[in-house]
């Protein structure tokens, strides 16, 4: 590690320890018209103790957190926690999966060995090519024109039996635009039925209750998909199609895309047979890009000795995502396209300056403040024989370099249920952490922004900003007490944007029966504070354009008293 060896800073010894960082997930800066505020759920928060520290802290402004400044194709792109994190954790701006599958569809991915391998698997076993995923131009964890390529891949290829296994989006895209994606998802693959081909959607489901699980909170959402996409059931009757399912199923239940349950489609010649369940010799690609939803239902297709759930059908396919989504775990065991590459991150240089961590968030958020902050790297860092290295298990002689820490999230219907999520628990383990020493660099995320920003509800994204503002009192006073700095900042908008604003006319999205409801991320900048007793010796850099997430890895240094190394970009403050 000796090329993470950092050179200290000439004129500042860094602030006195521990710095503590607070990413406030899904809370941007609306900077619409002002009649808009009414439906900013931070703006009509109390929040006193974010409004003391934006009101007389030296070092206020805002960083891009969305598009081409953290690494996302066009400024059209929404920011997302994955994105955002990677992008706070590594200091600099790579590409991200969205460009690298738009890259890939252009070509290499079809020449690639693991598609070589997949349509030769088929062929040789007269199987059938399974696609399961998020149809939508969301692009945070999917794009249905990646969705299309595949599709137009496979038929350039020779395969004659496919079925998308769609899963609905509403989340990050209007709440119920479902039948506009499955709408063009259906066209596109009559096109192809009417030249011979048999491509059809089969099941599908949405992506909060069906497949799209994360961080182990409900392996039952993982089960609703295997039964729904593999064995053909679920607990709703056959259909015909997509669209009378989801249809049907939304005035049966008046619920958003995002929570409609699974549904399966009939064989047109079988109204009690699934058209096209998972079967032996078929090969299966996930085509979501972003990892974190990704995992689990990866691994119930590659582990051999799976037990989360009973499997009734457990069909020997190739299975392939669309990238690796865990690097340490090779997790899936085949991708088409190779993860984004995030050497000399922080938290690399970190640990090779003795510099101690803890990472703190719920489980719907923890993935993002370890996994994604350190480079889509698991693991923690460790000195083990004298060697600072990340591991997966700590032994009893290792120099412990990292600590992460989660605290179970609640598994509800819908988070609008229970806003507060743990924000309360998170506050108070972290203000007895910041207390007791220790940790040099303390980073904790607050999910309550955007789970609960996501589910539309204002007056219960209210309650959740109001509860992290608690929260963030009780870290303040921790961090007051012992003489040390905090940073508050976000990874991406969405509480403070819950209706749609179209920017080209400067105006309140609405239809007739009121203002548009948003429950998807923002194009927003975020807020970034710092607050502690040497802020009078920073002032803020001039940036052309603004700074954005990725400089505050080499912030972070500089408070810590390190130069920044020349990868990293520069750092948000100068020290006078």
């Amino acid at each position: 590690m000796e090329e993470f060896r950092l050179e200290r800073l000439a004129r500042f010894p860094g602030v006195k320890r521990p710095l503590v960082l607070v990413v406030m997930d899904g809370v941007g800066n609306f900077l619409g018209d002002p009649e808009g505020y009414q439906y900013n759920a931070l703006y009509k928060a109390d929040t006193p103790n974010l409004d003391r520290l934006a009101s007389f802290e030296k070092i206020v402004t805002r960083l891009a957190a969305h598009g081409t400044a953290v690494g996302l194709p066009t400024d059209e792109d929404q920011g997302n926690s994955e994105v955002g994190h990677n992008a706070l954790g590594a200091g600099y701006v790579v590409s991200q999966g969205a460009k690298l599958v738009n890259d890939a569809i252009e070509g290499p991915l079809f020449e690639s060995s693991t598609w070589r391998e997949l349509i030769s698997y088929i062929k040789e076993r007269s199987g059938s090519l399974h696609l399961i995923g998020l149809v939508s131009d969301g692009n945070v964890h999917s794009h249905i024109k990646h969705l299309f390529a595949l599709i137009d891949g496979a038929q350039r290829d020779g395969v004659t039996r496919l079925f998308v296994h769609g899963l609905l989006d509403g989340r990050d895209v209007d709440k119920r635009s479902a039948q506009r994606y499955f709408g063009e998802l259906e066209e596109f693959l009559e096109k192809k039925r009417n030249e011979g081909l048999h491509y059809c959607i089969a099941s599908g489901g949405g992506r909060m209750v069906v497949t799209m699980d994360r961080y182990e909170a409900d392996w039952s959402i993982v089960e609703r998909g295997w039964r729904a996409h593999v064995e053909g059931t679920s607990d709703a009757p056959y259909f015909p199609d997509a669209l009378t399912a989801i249809l049907s199923l939304r005035k049966e239940t008046d619920l958003d895309d995002q929570y409609l349950p699974a549904f399966v489609i009939h064989a047109p010649d079988d109204p009690q047979k699934p058209i096209g369940r998972i079967l032996d010799g078929d090969g299966v690609v996930f085509f979501n890009f972003r990892g974190d939803r990704a995992l689990e239902i990866s691994r119930a297709f590659d582990e051999k000795k799976f037990h989360k759930f009973e499997k009734r059908e457990n069909p020997e396919v190739f299975y392939a995502g669309m990238l690796e989504y865990d690097g340490d775990a090779k997790i899936p065991r085949r991708y088409l396209i190779a993860p984004p590459v995030l050497e000399k991150t922080l938290g690399d240089y970190l640990a090779a300056n003795g510099i101690r961590q803890f990472a703190m968030s719920e489980t719907q958020k923890f993935g993002h403040i370890t996994y994604f902050w350190n480079g889509n790297n698991s693991g923690v860092y460790v000195r083990r024989h004298g060697i600072v290295q990340r591991v997966q298990e700590i032994l009893e002689q290792d120099d412990v370099l990292e600590v992460q820490e989660e605290i179970p999230s609640d598994i509800v219907k819908t988070f609008a249920d229970a806003p507060e999520m743990k924000a309360p628990q998170i506050a108070a383990r972290a203000a007895e952490v910041i207390r007791a020493g220790g940790f040099d660099f303390i980073r904790l995320n607050f999910a309550n922004g955007d789970m609960v920003g996501h589910t539309g509800d204002l007056g219960a994204t209210i309650v959740g900003i109001e509860t992290v503002d608690r929260g963030l009192g009780l870290i303040i006073d921790a961090v007051d007490e012992v003489g040390g700095t905090l940073i508050v900042t976000a990874d991406h908008g969405n509480a403070e944007q819950m209706v749609g604003w179209d920017s080209k006319k400067g105006d309140i999205k609405r239809t007739d029966e009121g203002p548009v409801v948003q429950v998807s991320h923002t194009l927003n900048s975020v807020p970034f504070i710092i607050h502690g007793p040497d802020t009078a010796r920073f002032r803020l850099n001039l940036f052309s354009p603004s700074p954005g997430l990725g400089n505050v890895a080499a912030t972070v240094l500089n408070l810590l008293g390190f130069e920044k190394p020349a990868q990293l970009l520069a750092p948000i403050i100068t020290v006078e």
